[in-house]
């Protein structure tokens, strides 16, 4: 009970055994959103993709649009908490008495089994639920995969592009901020120009290149997250966590403002059109907000950076509110790894009933059925890591 207390205890400042509830709150916030992406498709077999190249995907309803496009936070707060979190690993790891290069070797370990759990557990579940699926059922919206070649699929995700990622921050994170400020915003940028136009859709890149700038499938590759286009969430965030050693107050309101400015970019970026959105900005309010993640074009991560930075901001106002180790938020973030890791399972099982696929309502009411389901694992698993040494494997969950 100490053990909680100290857990949730308010900061002025990170330091040593202090958790800052509010980036727990807000991992397990985005953690939420996605999974209702993930019901969509296991459940409702509908699924969308907005890929260089090809057309931008068309919804029959606002509440389709909707359901998706709330999703899309999640993927760059992934990649921005990860940022924070080295940072923060970095310093108290320190503090305890390692060097630096023991904490270049944990993250460096840590990056690598993040790719080792994309092929081996996180592929699987897709391959069940995909598997399970009626002759024609399955929507997805949008142009397709650019891309193509023969049958057979390696899958590289989220979780290959956060472990890669990690790998390369792990060994630059000392770097000076302005460095690091800089390599982030060369990979959003080199990005942009990288980017084919819709006349090279069809070009099967190397695997390689695949894996580091464009996305799409080469024959049994598959890759949705390459390398490059994420560095720079990552980068910004360990900027921020930088900031958050230092004085947490102020990062709170440099994390408003500085959201507030991405908002201001992104309605900028859209409203001039052109470098930075891949595609033509389609008309209407919906349109104006369909961006292209894969790659994440610039006004992707205008927006959907400048959305995370000021939640984080609202859940640092609010966290002497959060203060309860039983909330769901906190209990999600605080092993948001091994939920991602179950989520896809526990969905792709309860779409086992579901091989034609739902409404958009049931989908829903078995998004919540699932998270509910999530809940005692999680904090029966969060109790039991922190129970472990440092160097303990399960701490990496």
């Amino acid at each position: 009970m100490a053990e909680a207390e100290s857990i949730l205890k308010p900061a002025s400042a990170v330091s040593l055994g202090q958790r800052l509830v509010a980036l727990d709150a807000h991992r397990g916030f985005i953690m939420v959103l996605m999974a209702i992406d993930h019901a969509s498709y296991f459940v409702a077999r509908v699924h969308s993709g907005e890929f260089w190249g090809t057309a931008l995907p068309v919804y029959p309803t606002a509440f389709w649009f909707w359901t998706r496009w709330i999703t899309h936070v999640c993927a760059p707060g992934f990649f921005f908490l990860m940022g924070i979190g080295m940072v923060l690993f970095a310093d108290a790891r320190l503090k305890a008495g390692w060097d630096e290069g023991r904490v270049t070797r944990f993250l460096v370990i840590r990056g690598l089994l993040l790719v080792v759990l994309q092929l081996l557990v996180e592929n699987r579940a897709w391959a069940v639920g995909s598997l399970v699926v009626d002759p024609g059922v399955m929507v997805i919206r949008g142009g397709g995969v650019p891309g193509g070649g023969t049958d057979g699929m390696i899958y590289l995700g989220v979780l290959f592009a956060l472990g890669g990622v990690m790998v390369f921050w792990a060994f630059v994170r000392r770097a000076p901020l302005w460095s690091i400020g800089l390599i982030s915003l060369a990979s959003a940028v080199a990005t942009q120009a990288l980017t084919p136009g819709p006349d090279h859709t069809g070009v099967l890149y190397s695997p390689l290149v695949r894996m580091l700038v464009i996305p799409g499938r080469t024959n049994i590759w598959l890759v949705f997250y390459p390398l490059l286009p994420w560095l720079g969430a990552t980068g910004m965030g360990l900027v921020f966590g930088k900031l958050l050693e230092r004085d947490v107050e102020r990062a709170g309101r440099v994390a408003g403002w500085t959201g507030l400015g991405f908002l201001v970019l992104f309605v900028i970026l859209r409203a001039i059109g052109g470098f930075g959105n891949l595609h033509e900005v389609p008309a209407g309010a919906m349109g104006f907000l369909n961006v292209t993640k894969y790659p994440p074009s610039l006004s992707f991560l205008a927006f959907t950076l400048g959305m995370n930075l000021i939640l984080i901001a609202l859940w640092m106002r609010i966290e002497p509110r959060l203060q309860n180790i039983y909330h769901p938020l906190l209990v999600f973030g605080r092993v948001a790894l091994f939920f991602y890791l179950l989520h896809l399972w526990v969905y792709a099982l309860l779409g086992l009933f579901f091989t034609g696929g739902s409404s958009l309502v049931t989908m829903y009411g078995f998004w919540l059925l699932g998270l509910l389901i999530l809940y005692p694992f999680c904090y029966q698993y969060n109790r039991f890591k922190h129970k472990k040494p440092l160097t303990s494997l399960w701490r990496f969950f």
